[in-house]
């Protein structure tokens, strides 16, 4: 995306295994390096795909060397790295943007700007087994993208989290689903499951005399609204569609140039991480249960 780009160059690219470095960096006319800290002087910003266990070596080495960041989803892999990457940018004055994709979904930001006072979510994200990602639990690599956006819509951190997930095809959570309550008595209800036999990504929210209606992969937006009478009228929300990709990418240049705080900072990446991290902590204790009662007389 950023060869795309006409307000940014690709100087540069580092990857851990020389030759595919080497590959793309001359598929993209430009310079491949050997590790991040190559980078110093030679870029002002960089994107950092690693696993998520690197995130934090990766990107605080690159801000400690003044450059801006950009890191995938999740922040991390644990409240403290997350921490000190959150402190390392402010340390060192740099941006750290991080990739909740979905933020920047045109259907989403209709969504937020319509939001009112959410009470109810239903939530599906569900996508066919593949090898990537699975060093983490599906509700890091999939259902943190509408964690994330709950808790901006809720504006609240949960007060009770109900869970429950199971392995299928890796050693790691490929299926859960959740229930948070908030402060205010708004409940969601996520499913995600990296098992599924079709693709969906779908987001239901019922507010007072409206239920919205988002399918994040058609970028729409159907909103059915309570009028006088009790009529119900419909509404296909206009909306320019986009490349969240790209605009993702617009988002973290507009940060770098006007030095604001991006919309996916580290710091609000880190309350999402907590809470995707509260709710594997209530799956964790929900499989203890169901060990037990394997245990007590389940035969096969």
């Amino acid at each position: 995306m950023v060869h795309e780009s006409t307000r940014a160059n690709l100087a540069a690219v580092v990857d851990t295994d020389p030759a595919r470095a080497a590959e793309v960096a001359a598929q993209y006319s430009t310079q491949a390096l050997p590790d991040a800290a190559s980078l110093a002087g030679k870029a002002d910003a960089a994107i950092v795909a690693v696993p998520t266990s690197a995130h934090e070596e990766v990107a605080c080495r690159l801000m400690e060397a003044g450059i801006d960041v950009l890191v995938e989803k999740p922040i991390a892999l644990d409240l403290p790295s997350a921490d000190r990457l959150v402190a390392t940018a402010e340390r060192h004055g740099r941006i750290l943007q991080v990739g909740h994709l979905e933020r920047f979904n045109p259907a989403v930001v209709e969504l937020e700007r319509r939001a009112t006072l959410p009470l109810f979510f239903e939530i599906h994200r569900l996508n066919l087994f593949s090898p990537r990602s699975l060093d983490v639990d599906v509700v890091l690599d999939l259902m943190i993208h509408d964690v994330d956006i709950v808790l901006a819509l809720a504006r609240a951190e949960p007060q009770e989290i109900r869970a429950a997930g199971i392995s299928i095809l890796s050693e790691k959570v490929d299926i859960a689903n959740v229930r948070l309550q908030f402060p205010n008595g708004c409940v969601a209800n996520l499913t995600a499951s990296r098992v599924s036999t079709e693709r969906v990504r779908k987001l239901r929210l019922f507010q007072p005399n409206q239920y919205l209606s988002l399918d994040y992969t058609r970028q729409d937006l159907a909103v059915f609204s309570v009028g006088a009478g009790r009529q119900i009228g419909f509404e296909q929300a206009v909306l320019a569609k986009g490349e969240p990709l790209k605009l993702q990418l617009d988002a973290f240049l507009d940060s770098i140039e006007t030095r604001n705080s991006p919309k996916c900072s580290g710091r609000a990446a880190r309350q999402t991480l907590g809470g995707a991290l509260a709710i594997l902590d209530k799956i964790r204790e929900h499989s203890e249960i169901v060990s037990k009662s394997l245990d007590a007389g389940w035969k096969p």
